[in-house]
Formats: structure tokens, C-alpha cells, sequence
């Protein structure tokens, strides 16, 4: 009777180390450094939407996630720097003007040209 009992013990702790072992996590794996989204987009690790991105194709860099045909999001598109500002006095500076850093209150154009057809005019015009 006690070879009976010890084999049911035996056998029901290898049977719960075994259940224990299955269902332990397995390691996450490591996340990509950026990951482009079932739409298309292409978020790193700053991207607000990084983490909420579950269905993706994962990315080495930003420039090879868009050069696959993704694209980047909204924001960071809306975050880069304008190539043109209209300063309230309505004088167009672009990146070569000494007024370019120091303009704070603008509005964005794409061209010099555009900024000058909304009424602006070019440093030192009069």
C-alpha cells in the first residue's frame, strides 16, 4: 500500500510541476525599435500609438519601415519644423533669414512664394 500512495504523490507533484511549467509566461520577446502599424503607419518607441500597436510588421529604423511603403503618423508630420514663417509683421523668414530661430508668433507656409502671394513680404523689403 505505501508503494501505492508514494507513486500517487510522485505522480501528482510531477504532474503540478509540469502544469506549473506551461503555464509560466515565456520570456517576452524584445519589442521591435519601430513597428508599422496594420495600416500603415510606422511608430518608434515615441510614438504615442507605439504601445497600442499590437497587429504589426516589426522595423530596424523609421527610414526602412517608410521606404517599405509605410508612412509616418499625423503628429510627427505636424511636429516637424515649417520651412517658412510669416512673422505677425508679415515679413517671410526661411531658415537662411537671422530672424528664422527668434520668430515665434508665425504662420507656416511651404515656399517663400506662397508666404509673399499671402501678403508677406521678404526681410529688408519695404
Amino acid at each position: 500500500m505505501r508503494k501505492t500512495n508514494f507513486r500517487c504523490l510522485t505522480t501528482l507533484l510531477f504532474g503540478l510541476s509540469l502544469g506549473l511549467a506551461l503555464a509560466a509566461d515565456p520570456k517576452p520577446a524584445e519589442e521591435p525599435a519601430v513597428k508599422k502599424s496594420d495600416t500603415g503607419i510606422c511608430h518608434d518607441k515615441t510614438s504615442a500609438s507605439y504601445g497600442n500597436t499590437k497587429k504589426f510588421t516589426a522595423f530596424k529604423t523609421v527610414d526602412e519601415c517608410v521606404k517599405s511603403g509605410g508612412t509616418l503618423p499625423a503628429k510627427t508630420a505636424a511636429a516637424a519644423e515649417p520651412v517658412v514663417k510669416k512673422s505677425d509683421s508679415g515679413i517671410c523668414h526661411d531658415k537662411s533669414s537671422p530672424s528664422y530661430e527668434r520668430t515665434k508668433k508665425f504662420t507656416e507656409f511651404k515656399t517663400i512664394d506662397e508666404c509673399v502671394k499671402s501678403g508677406g513680404k521678404l526681410p529688408g523689403a519695404k
